[in-house]
């Protein structure tokens, strides 16, 4: 995945749809919206992503490795059955 395709698929979408960076070392960087992510002009592979309050995540694209879209809320199965 190239910084191009990050910015076309999911920071210049419009509309933005919410999405969640899935890393290889099992982390997660949900992003709400466009202004919590950010590319490193000095570093074409680097990723800013902020978080609650004055936290913030800087990350190598290459770890990136999946983009999943929505809210980062996992569905509940529902529990009815046939009878």
């Amino acid at each position: 995945m190239t910084i191009e395709q990050i910015r076309k698929a999911v920071i210049k979408a419009e509309p933005f749809r919410p999405f969640t960076l899935s890393l290889g070392n099992g982390r997660r960087c949900f992003v709400p919206h466009p202004e919590f992510i950010w590319v490193l002009p000095e570093a074409s592979r680097t990723l800013g992503v902020a978080g609650d309050g004055e936290d913030y995540s800087i990350m190598d694209l290459l770890l990136v490795t999946s983009i999943d879209f929505g809210n980062g809320a996992t569905r509940k199965r529902s529990s009815r059955r046939k009878q």
